[in-house]
Order: structure tokens, then sequence, then C-alpha cells
């Protein structure tokens, strides 16, 4: 069974986490078909948002976000083996709430992320 994360999956996951966190003025992006879609274009058409794409092939353009992948597989994919979907989901968000709500960040100041939202500390929302 193969999953994938369409252009409107993006938009979806994005007007969910907006509406709590803000909408952003620039997302970079990589030139996944997700991303170079008419559904992410029209988003961030009508948001005032502006699609910043990185070079195809340049993964350094991008680095925060391969600097993050690099920490997401040493930290939550290859500790788990996931026998289900829905163990898969339970995990990820316990990292994913783990990663935001109680690690600390050394590019912030070793605060953590969650401190840094306009939410005052308040934690994430369950997706």
């Amino acid at each position: 069974m193969v999953y994938s994360y369409r252009g409107e999956d993006v938009v979806a996951t994005l007007d969910r986490v907006c509406r709590t966190a803000g909408y952003p003025k620039t997302i970079r992006v990589d030139q996944g078909s997700e991303f170079v879609s008419r559904d992410m274009d029209l988003w961030a058409y009508q948001r005032g948002a502006v699609l910043d794409f990185s070079r195809p092939g340049k993964p350094t353009d991008n680095a925060f976000i391969e600097a993050f992948n690099g920490r997401f597989c040493a930290e939550c994919l290859n500790q788990h083996w996931f026998l289900t979907l829905a163990d898969a989901a339970e995990n990820l968000e316990a990292w994913r709430r783990y990663y935001n709500e109680e690690r600390p960040h050394g590019a912030i100041g070793n605060k953590v992320p969650i401190r840094l939202t306009k939410s005052g500390g308040v934690t994430s929302p369950s997706p």
C-alpha cells in the first residue's frame, strides 16, 4: 500500500496549522509535486504568501529542513518499527509534541519552540 501527500493535502494541513500559528509571508519548498501544484499556488496567492522554491538538486538551498529531516530520521523513524498506520500516527504525534513542546533547540537559544509562538506556551492542538 502506497500513500502519497498531494497538493490538496498540503493545503489542508497548512490551513489547519495556520489557523492557530498564523499565516506565513514566505514558505520555502522544494520541487516536489505536492508543492508545484495548482492547489498550493492558489492557496499561497489567496493568502499573500510567496512560495520560495529551492533549486532542483540543491538541498543546501533548504539546509534547515535537511537538518530537520536528519534529526527526524535519527530520533523518530529509526527508533520505531511501526506495526500499523495507527501505530505510526501515534508515535509520530508523540515525537512531534516532544520536538515542539519539550526539546530545547540550540538554534533558538536552547528554548522550546512552543515558547516562541503567539500562544504563549499553550500546547499544540491535536491533529
